[in-house]
């Protein structure tokens, strides 16, 4: 294979590999690294998935992309302080659970975004003003308003 660098095309030794293009699909590493928030998801979604309580070795041989036992203990570590996983003692570490389902989780988000907002009625407006006709209807139900 050959590579144009700007001075001309050189061929690829046996070791060296073309340059990753930037980009890709959502969630992929890009020069070695994930997409923000990706490794977070995945590793709720196996948290989800999960019929009982992982440690970090568990989660670390269930991730796609294979990464270091002390990436995960962090991450798992982190998501625990924002009150999103639970743990409990487990050998010489952790085992986790998620502190709720994925709509509780989807929900807590939402409270989130609502705190960090400078005028919580006009965003509150602009997202119900935004809602279909279905979950407009849902939400007056759920509020017990027949209007």
């Amino acid at each position: 294979m050959t590579v144009d660098h700007g001075g001309g095309r050189r061929a690829l030794g046996a070791q060296e590999q073309a340059p990753r293009p930037a980009g890709g699909p959502v969630g992929e590493p890009v020069g070695g690294r994930r997409a923000n928030g990706a490794l977070e998801a995945e590793i709720l979604a196996l948290l989800h998935s999960a019929e009982s309580a992982l440690t970090p070795g568990d989660v670390a041989e269930r991730l796609t992309t294979p990464l270091a036992h002390t990436t995960v203990s962090t991450t798992l570590s982190r998501l625990h302080s924002r009150g999103v996983l639970h743990r409990t003692p487990q050998g010489r570490g952790y085992a986790y659970t998620p502190a709720t389902d994925e709509s509780g989780l989807t929900a807590r988000h939402m409270h989130q975004v609502m705190e960090g907002g400078n005028d919580r009625a006009s965003v509150l407006t602009r997202f119900v003003d935004e809602l279909s006709d279905a979950d407009e209807d849902l939400l007056r139900r759920l509020l017990g308003s027949d209007e």
